[in-house]
């Protein structure tokens, strides 16, 4: 059942003990996906989510417990948990004695979900289905699905000690991520083409406005040719040339070369068993250049599109928007309240943005992504092509590797299609790049202007122990490297 955000609220206040800190967060969500593979209809699988977390504090221990019984009796359950939890922490805690100081959030958000998606189950399987069977244009397409996935989401967080009883955040979201991929085949070679993204790439916060303006109807045919196009191409060349990274490989390229290295519980040492480190230490922000001057980075939560956007991050904190990298200056990393003041005991001047982030009630909060962008220079993809000698155009990741310690990388792209003398020439399969993050992103030349932008990311972000997938943004426009090892599949 929908949980009423006053009741539950008065409810849990009257049921939180006298400790120092007392929060809940209780989550809700319903999603549904719906498939089409190859003109035959999916299973649809519908799921519906609730449960609620407690976060204790006592002195300087954080006690968590998770619960999905909203009864008086569920909620004294994880009260009492967490309480304990705290107090076996407490003086064991990362916090070294000092008590966190976490937020009091109040406040409201909803996603701009201003046209819903009008479409029955069996509407949308149509519009799936017409897709598929426009992919069938070949023999040689092999393999084609299409589908569309809907999640509604309701988070409620709160304080035991606020002082009205409408103090709490109520945030409602609204997300859709349309996708679509054809597989061609033949002479033993394989090529995929993903409209949007290999990893559904066009996910936004909105309803049938993500639909109309994604481009998504009628994009089977056009896939499935573009597949063909690929499998007919020659093998990328190797050499050393400039690249031309589209936006729906742009958005890999932030992920996982500025994304993650820039997490503060990571750079903290939090993650070194799992998922690693960071080449990025405390002093390098204010001074470091991570890139040329024309990179500016943002965190920005507010583009009320974006997939990550929202009013308070899940610690409670409000969210605005602040640069991450200015003018190649590395400035700020992402570290949400409880990084930031652990931070600072190490360099007073730490600062922070609020991304400390759970992927479901069942989850404590941790650094994480949330909407990060490059932000848009001047140029046109016309004038980046005019500006390259030698060089290829890269579009959607097909396939990636980086050390753990997020420098050293490999990408593959779907699409490639080859610069010279400033022209665009013929395509080309199986392009790859590699370079070192702490350097690759110096070699940027050119940023393509806001008519270059998108807004695209990825529902699965994993981090943590244990994992957590969680929901990204990126938007970017096009942008030029110079200088970049390139190279084609093994012959």
């Amino acid at each position: 059942m929908p949980f009423d955000s006053e009741t539950l609220a008065s409810r849990f206040r009257r049921l939180a003990p006298a400790v120092d800190y007392c929060a809940l967060r209780v989550v809700e969500e319903t999603s549904q996906m719906v498939s089409v593979r190859q003109d035959i209809a999916d299973p649809t699988r519908t799921s519906i989510d609730q449960g609620a977390m407690v976060t204790v504090v006592v002195g300087d221990g954080v006690g968590y417990a998770a619960t999905s019984d909203l009864s008086d009796s569920g909620l004294s359950w994880a009260i009492t948990r967490a309480r304990d939890w705290a107090q076996l922490a407490s003086g064991r805690s990362v916090f070294q004695g000092v008590a966190p100081k976490l937020p009091r959030p109040a406040g409201r958000y909803a996603s701009p979900a201003l046209r819903p998606i009008p479409w029955s189950k069996a509407e949308r399987i149509e519009v799936l289905m017409r897709e598929s069977r426009a992919c069938r244009i070949d023999a040689r397409i092999v393999d084609w699905e299409a589908s569309l996935w809907t999640v509604q989401s309701r988070q409620l967080g709160l304080t035991a000690d606020a002082g009205q009883p409408d103090d709490f955040a109520l945030q409602e979201f609204e997300f859709t991520i349309p996708s679509l991929h054809a597989v061609a085949h033949a002479g033993g070679i394989t090529q995929v083409r993903s409209w949007g993204g290999r990893y559904n790439g066009f996910c936004q916060q909105g309803g049938l406005d993500v639909i109309e303006r994604s481009g998504f109807i009628g994009s089977g045919g056009r896939t499935a040719e573009e597949a063909l196009q690929l499998l007919a191409a020659p093998n990328c060349p190797s050499g050393t040339m400039d690249v031309v990274l589209m936006p729906d490989q742009m958005m890999l390229q932030i992920h996982e070369s500025i994304g993650h290295p820039l997490e503060l519980d990571r750079i903290l040492g939090d993650e070194r068993n799992y998922a690693g480190t960071s080449f990025v230490t405390l002093d390098m922000f204010g001074s470091y250049q991570y890139g040329s001057p024309l990179l500016n980075v943002s965190y920005d939560p507010t583009r009320s599109e974006e997939f990550a956007s929202f009013a308070f991050d899940d610690e409670g904190t409000p969210a605005r928007r602040d640069l991450l990298i200015r003018d190649g200056v590395l400035v700020k990393p992402l570290g949400g309240t409880s990084s930031q003041q652990r931070a600072q005991r190490l360099r007073a001047d730490i600062d922070g943005v609020a991304t400390t982030r759970a992927c479901a009630w069942n989850r404590p909060p941790i650094d994480r992504m949330s909407n990060l962008n490059v932000e848009p220079g001047d140029a046109g993809v016309e004038q980046m092509i005019a500006a390259t000698e030698l060089g290829v155009l890269l579009k959607t990741n097909r396939s990636w590797s980086i050390d753990d310690s997020r420098n050293k990388f490999q990408f593959g792209c779907e699409w490639g299609q080859m610069i010279r003398n400033g022209q665009l020439a013929e395509l080309v399969r199986d392009p790859n790049y590699r370079g070192i993050s702490a350097t690759f992103w110096r070699t940027l030349a050119q940023v393509g202007g806001s008519d270059t932008m998108e807004v695209m990311g990825t529902p699965y972000c994993g981090k943590g122990e244990p994992n957590q997938a969680v929901r990204v943004g990126h938007a970017s426009p096009a942008c030029r490297f110079t200088g970049i090892d390139v190279f084609g599949a093994e012959q």
